[in-house]
């Protein structure tokens, strides 16, 4: 009898089951196909960053000087010039997205980024101690400085957001970041001023740009993002438990500081060793995650995924306009990207239905 009534009052259990059931497959599908069309997507723009500059080369040049190197000009250009370029690209772009993602994720809040929350002034503002103080000049050298920068900064807003709270809040957390961002940035160009030659030395890297480095500079800094980049992977199933709320995130067997300690790490070494390599590069944390969760969905999981993928491409499409608008004196990319992501996040602001955490 209470069988039956529970089926008259509930309905039969397939009923409800089988449309979740159809619905989800085909997501997942798509999600997968478009993730495959990304990677795509990335390994044409990446030959494309190769061939172009202000010497334009063909397809088979760039594949016949990669593949067996001669000691020709080409060769010469693309293995001194445009390999390292856009190597930097493929390793600043992933760094400088998933630390937006993970920031986003962490403090619920769609407005934050490295730069909102003052993690690129941070490590900028300790590189410029070191340049211009301490005399260091080599990547190799002020990267420690940028990652201690990144990480004094997160930890130090993240504390500012949860005064009085218990827990970060996010409002508090994105001023916090806006001031420290503005007082660190003034010291800094203080410093910048005082000191011509280290102003000659930052003037090109605190514009943000991925030339200029050669490939022993970036194989000291790339396992240092790789690191978070595998720290910022570890989280993403975490981070999907914490969004419901963190007693929530508790009950399903999540550990809250934990993962709060993995995240801080993460962005700190993401986003220090992106700006020790390539400089202040601003709007990418910020908008391609954005783009992302609005095709995706709110799964990090997913976020993350494709933030990996197409960060890089957003970065060498930003790099390859610099050069074809000034092929002499080029633009730096931190400009590019600056001009580009604006629009963009204007669209996405008045679109009827934001993307939200």
């Amino acid at each position: 009898m209470n069988s039956t009534t529970q089926l008259i009052g509930e309905g039969p259990p397939p009923q409800p089951r089988t449309p979740v059931r159809h619905g989800a497959a085909p997501t997942r599908t798509l999600r997968t196909f478009g993730l495959l069309v990304s990677v795509g997507v990335l390994m044409v723009v990446t030959l494309a960053s190769i061939m172009v500059g202000a010497r334009d080369l063909t397809v088979g040049s760039v594949l016949a000087a990669l593949f067996n190197p001669d000691g020709s000009a080409e060769a010469l250009i693309i293995w001194e010039l445009r390999v390292p370029r856009t190597v930097v690209g493929l390793v600043v772009g992933p760094a400088l997205g998933l630390a937006g993602a993970l920031i986003q994720a962490f403090t619920r809040n769609p407005l934050a980024d490295p730069g909102i929350l003052g993690v690129n002034a941070g490590a900028g503002f300790f590189v410029t101690l070191a340049v211009g103080v301490l005399g260091f000049t080599d990547p190799r050298g002020y990267v420690w400085f940028a990652l201690l920068g990144a990480g004094v900064v997160t930890v130090l807003v993240y504390l500012i957001g949860s005064i009085g709270m218990g827990a970060a809040n996010p409002v508090q957390m994105t001023l916090a970041g806006v001031a420290l961002s503005a007082v660190l940035g003034g010291i800094a160009s203080g410093i910048s001023l005082k000191n011509p030659q280290a102003f000659d030395t930052l003037r090109f890297w605190g514009a943000g740009t991925i030339g200029g480095r050669s490939l022993d500079i970036i194989a000291a800094i790339a396992p240092l993002i790789f690191v978070g980049v595998v720290l910022a992977l570890l989280v993403a199933r975490p981070l999907n438990a914490l969004a419901m709320g963190d007693d929530v995130g508790k009950s399903l067997g999540v550990s809250v500081a934990g993962t709060r300690i993995v995240v801080v790490a993460a962005v700190t070494v993401l986003a220090g060793g992106a700006t020790a390599l390539a400089g202040p590069i601003g709007f990418v944390g910020l908008m391609v995650p954005h783009m992302v969760r609005w095709l995706v969905g709110p799964d990090q999981r997913w976020i993350l995924a494709y933030t990996l993928v197409v960060s890089p491409i957003l970065l060498l499409v930003a790099d390859i306009l610099a050069r074809v608008i000034l092929p002499s004196g080029e633009l730096r990319v931190g400009l590019v990207t600056a001009v580009v992501g604006a629009p963009i996040l204007i669209l996405l602001a008045r679109r009827k239905k934001v993307s939200g955490l």
